[in-house]
């Protein structure tokens, strides 16, 4: 795991395509701009060279500490793992390396996820995020739901 450059954004866009289609995926543009404003990015790569990427997760800071010892609040933005990769850890140790930025914030972390997505539902679940509603047609083009999760800010 590393820092997501912006030289890998052709290569999260070709990722972006093959795993979204049905739901607009993201340009190679778009992951520029999320780098260019400052979003903390990972990447995940095949090989200990750095070889190609074959993942990469992505966390915003949506609000800082508040007044009255709120806690910071930050958004996962997106996870995707090459097909030939799932199933063996990849977007759990993304989204480990995410969870770990927001607890230096001591940050919330909240995310959408589909409604269908049972394997991402589980791996939410597993690692402290609660359902907390239903955003019907969230995605398009495809009308697909998606549950509005959060994961309290980390005590530790």
């Amino acid at each position: 795991m590393g820092p997501l450059l912006p030289s890998d954004a052709a290569d999260c866009a070709v990722l972006e395509r093959l795993l979204f289609a049905e739901d607009d995926p993201w340009t190679a543009r778009m992951f520029r701009d999320e780098l260019t404003a400052g979003h903390f990015y990972l990447a995940a790569r095949d090989g200990a060279d750095g070889g190609r990427l074959v993942g990469y997760g992505g966390l915003a800071l949506l609000a800082g500490p508040g007044n009255a010892g709120q806690p910071a609040e930050t958004e996962i933005h997106t996870i995707g793992v090459h097909p030939e990769q799932q199933g063996r850890g990849v977007g759990r140790r993304l989204l480990a390396g995410l969870l770990r930025h927001a607890d230096e914030l001591r940050a919330a972390v909240f995310l959408e996820v589909r409604t269908d997505n049972e394997v991402a539902l589980e791996l939410y679940r597993s690692t402290g995020f609660e359902r907390l509603g239903v955003r019907r047609n969230y995605y398009r083009p495809s009308g697909a739901d998606a549950f509005t999760m959060r994961r309290p800010p980390s005590t530790g």
